[in-house]
């Protein structure tokens, strides 16, 4: 399965391989990035179903799709995506499909027309300041510049809390502002602790006990997860085309949930993002794979070099800038009360929808890593395969019974 139909500006739906065997699938998944294809494998290899993936992009991946452009260079298409997890089953799960490359993520912050690490470390601190601080002496630092926050509800209230509001601006506020179209006074205080401050001269962006890049890409990963004979995979498809036109049992749904239910409350805030791709004639552009511009005077928020995460070698390197957007396709959930109170709503609509799993980041409107997603799935999975041993042990104790659920033709869900 290394050959995909990349249908770009093709309408029609392509399969990349074609059912085999009795019409009608046992599950339908919409989404081909972790959620759906997580759930695909282990639904075909683990028990046995015949599952249709479709996906209306022309790819396999989701957001994680990887691939060589024009020069030979492995890029990221929706910008950088770097695998970190302390699960150790979800490690252990996505090793059957692909090797590693060990790669601790390092990104640089243009601050004050100098580069100094992010998360906030000893580091940054003597090199802003021109000190020359011990661990001791930066936490003395951060402590006395720190704005005690009665209660810490906003993102500003995080960050100004913790190491002061000089340091606020310089980092945190413009990247912010651009990031999300909101000043930090607005957005909730779980944006903004995702970042850490440290004391040491710890410049690692992550501190989890697994890091590491799938050794040949991505989409090669899941390529090798998807290669089952139980397994149809559509793309260009979209779901309410498809739902008109297969039969299916049971559906998981990864797309997003206002969607599904045709906006009946309205639409959920998303932020997105929009890619400027490039390749330079030179063999290294800046000294780590990622470098911030949290300055309002760049419209962009970071500029990503592909080759310190994927250890290629080559004579030319690629660059992605990200501008972030209000418009395109949905990447993050705005973290807002009012619309953490949307959502419930179409929560409340999913649950009370039979035969109808909602899974992963879009469809429960919350911001999960890569490796939460992946354990999102598994339990979901974990889930089904318990159901389907309780519903085998019922059909065995009915007498005479053949306790069969029955086929019905998809249809586009009720408004």
């Amino acid at each position: 399965m290394r050959d995909f139909d990349t249908g770009a500006g093709t309408p029609a739906p392509a399969y990349v391989r074609r059912p085999e065997g009795p019409a009608g699938f046992d599950y339908l998944i919409v989404g081909a990035g972790f959620a759906g294809s997580v759930l695909a494998e282990r639904l075909a290899a683990g028990l046995g179903k015949r599952v249709l993936l479709i996906d209306r992009r022309p790819h396999i991946g989701g957001n994680a799709y990887d691939h060589h452009n024009d020069d030979g260079l492995l890029i990221h298409r929706y910008g950088p995506h770097i695998f970190h997890t302390n699960s150790q089953q979800v490690a252990d799960y996505l090793s059957r499909f692909t090797k590693w490359r060990p790669y601790e993520h390092r990104v640089l912050a243009r601050v004050d027309e100098q580069l100094v690490p992010i998360p906030i470390n000893r580091t940054t601190v003597n090199r802003l300041y021109g000190l020359d601080l011990d661990e001791a002496g930066v936490a003395a630092f951060l402590k006395d510049r720190a704005e005690p926050v009665p209660e810490i509800r906003t993102s500003e209230d995080v960050v100004v809390g913790a190491v002061g509001r000089e340091l606020y601006e310089k980092f945190f506020r413009g990247y912010t502002r651009k990031q999300w179209g909101l000043d930090p006074s607005d957005l909730d205080k779980s944006v903004t602790s995702r970042v850490p401050t440290r004391t040491n001269d710890d410049d690692r962006y992550f501190g989890d006990s697994f890091q590491n890049m799938p050794l040949h890409g991505y989409t090669r990963m899941f390529e090798n997860m998807l290669d089952h004979p139980n397994i149809t995979i559509m793309l260009n498809a979209d779901y309410r085309d498809v739902a008109r036109e297969v039969q299916y049992r049971n559906l998981i749904f990864s797309g997003p949930v206002d969607e599904y239910f045709d906006y009946r409350f309205g639409k959920l805030p998303y932020r997105s993002l929009k890619f400027q791709h490039e390749t330079v004639a030179q063999e290294w552009f800046q000294p780590v794979g990622v470098v911030n511009y949290p300055g309002e005077d760049v419209p962009y928020t970071r500029i990503t070099e592909y080759k310190h995460l994927t250890g290629q070698t080559h004579a030319k390197t690629s660059l992605t800038y990200e501008f972030p957007s209000a418009e395109g396709d949905p990447y993050y959930p705005v973290p807002k009360p009012e619309n953490a109170e949307l959502y419930r709503k179409y929560q409340a609509l999913a649950d009370a929808t039979p035969n109808v799993q909602f899974v992963g980041r879009l469809a429960t409107y919350r911001y999960y890593n890569m490796d939460q997603v992946v354990g999102q799935a598994l339990a979901l999975y974990t889930r089904i395969a318990k159901g389907e041993g309780a519903t085998a042990e019922a059909a065995r104790g009915i007498s005479g019974a053949g306790a069969t659920a029955p086929s019905r033709t998809a249809a586009a869900p009720e408004a």
